[in-house]
């Protein structure tokens, strides 16, 4: 898994850089075309190769869901994820990891765009469970099987004939407990994986999808890693550790960040220089990566018509922004939240309240009016549907509690304003105390009730207080 490419050297040194994006949910750009877009970051990521061949472009994970592209069929196969390999590989990406969301996606799909993948997967600790077996996940779709590695190194050669070989492994949070994956404790291969190979390298770089605090143990762990480009918050990071610094670009490539490395063959010191570039409409689009854009803007438009939705259709020709930012949206109430609390409420009449979990908003965006049928397909691209339960107020206390302490990750509540209150002064329903007793008719969305969310494991059928 190796390959070589000359770079330019000053002085003994050797310098390179990564392009990095993560958590990247729409091929197109946002906020109606003012930000994002993979065909802008292809043009980003090919303008400095043009300048340093040694140039890399990386996905820290979450590409392949959620998205609104992912409801529909293209010859009768649900999408899945195709159109980010294929805006990626347009793009020219060289190296990806898992996030969690690939396995959002059944088995099979997962093949089908692994073996679509032109770029370099790496994937150090969660595998392809096989009956009773646990193996790399591999590329499928040629005369051997060609596994996935649990990392790989570059060569990089610089004009005069110096050379320095980079390591890379990719880490993922075990939270996916799709039925086919199996992992191992992120940590532990990490710091098993790094002294496998750091004596076979001059440096070694981890590519992560986990979360910050995790990310900040490994960086104590090992604080001779070269660099942590992460993902998973969809938040922008940039926090030193030691020596080690660990970034994470905006989601849905808000952002990107350029990193120049420089390793001094002679002292073996290792210079990084993060960077945070914003993908505005000033970056020129790569029009070879637009073409994909183009086409899969068209598939979705017809697709969205053959079920009865006009993608272009105006919902809201005026009034506020509707923020969906993952920002807000995973800490406070907002107004686009509120209003599909009210949706829910609408189609429940007869539920006391409504509770969603703010995972399932994966906009990341401010819908500015005109607001059309394809904002709120890409709010909620999860799908699924609505369930109502009578559950006892001892319940509904303790679920409100954890979506509190979710706070900042998507397993922080969205509820109806009839709910006032905390976890420390108590919770009221329209203005009065919930009793422990009382049974209550909750409305939630069908993944609530499967004990999948954060700290809500205990939020299925089977619970004794749901009657």
């Amino acid at each position: 898994c190796s390959s070589t490419r000359k770079v330019p050297s000053t002085e003994g040194k050797v310098a390179f850089n990564f392009i990095q994006i993560n958590d990247v949910y729409e091929i197109a750009p946002l906020e109606g075309g003012k930000t994002g877009g993979m065909a802008r970051v292809a043009y980003i990521s090919k303008k400095l190769k043009s300048e340093n061949p040694n140039s890399f472009l990386v996905m820290a994970g979450d590409f392949l869901s959620p998205s609104v592209y992912n409801s529909l069929k293209v010859e009768g196969q649900r999408v899945r994820g195709k159109q980010m390999v294929e805006a990626m590989n347009a793009a020219g990406t060289d190296i990806a990891i898992f996030g969690n969301h690939e396995f959002d996606i059944a088995e099979n799909e997962l093949q089908q765009r692994i073996n679509e993948a032109s770029f370099t997967w790496v994937s150090s600790n969660a595998f392809h469970k096989k009956g009773n077996s646990q193996q790399a996940f591999a590329k499928t779709d040629r005369p051997v099987s060609e596994p996935l590695p649990p990392y790989f190194f570059r060569d990089i050669k610089s004009v005069d004939g110096m050379q320095v070989r980079v390591g890379f492994f990719g880490i993922v949070l075990p939270f996916n407990k799709a039925n086919y994956v199996i992992y191992t404790d992120p940590l532990e291969t990490a710091e098993r994986l790094y002294n496998t190979i750091k004596d076979s390298c001059d440096l070694v770089v981890a590519i992560t999808h986990q979360s910050m605090e995790d990310d900040i143990r490994l960086a104590e762990r090992l604080p001779n890693l070269a660099l942590i480009m992460g993902g998973h918050e969809h938040d922008m990071r940039k926090q030193l550790v030691g020596n080690v610094w660990i970034l994470k670009a905006h989601a849905n490539a808000r952002t990107v960040f350029i990193t120049n490395v420089v390793y001094d063959r002679g002292s073996k010191k290792i210079e990084v220089m993060p960077k945070l570039l914003e993908v505005s409409e000033k970056i020129p689009s790569d029009s070879l990566t637009q073409v994909v854009v183009d086409k899969w803007n068209r598939i979705s438009s017809e697709n969205f018509a053959s079920i009865g939705f006009d993608a272009s259709a105006i919902v809201l020709e005026k009034g506020e922004p509707l923020d969906g930012r993952e920002s807000e949206v995973r800490s406070r109430s907002t107004n686009l939240t509120r209003l599909v609390v009210k949706a829910m409420e609408w189609a429940a009449p007869e539920a006391d309240l409504a509770i969603v979990n703010s995972g399932s908003i994966r906009v990341d965006d401010i819908l500015t009016a005109p607001v059309t049928q394809y904002d709120f397909l890409r709010t909620l691209p999860f799908g699924g549907g609505l369930v109502e339960v009578e559950m006892k107020g001892a319940l509904l206390r303790r679920i409100l509690t954890s979506g509190e302490e979710n706070r900042g990750i998507g397993g922080f509540l969205q509820y109806s304003e009839k709910i006032s209150g905390n976890r420390d002064k108590g919770w009221d329903i329209n203005g009065l105390p919930i009793q422990d007793s009382v049974s209550y008719r909750v409305v939630l969305t069908d993944f609530l009730l499967t004990g999948g969310e954060a700290n809500l494991n205990y939020l299925t059928e089977t619970n004794p207080l749901i009657t």
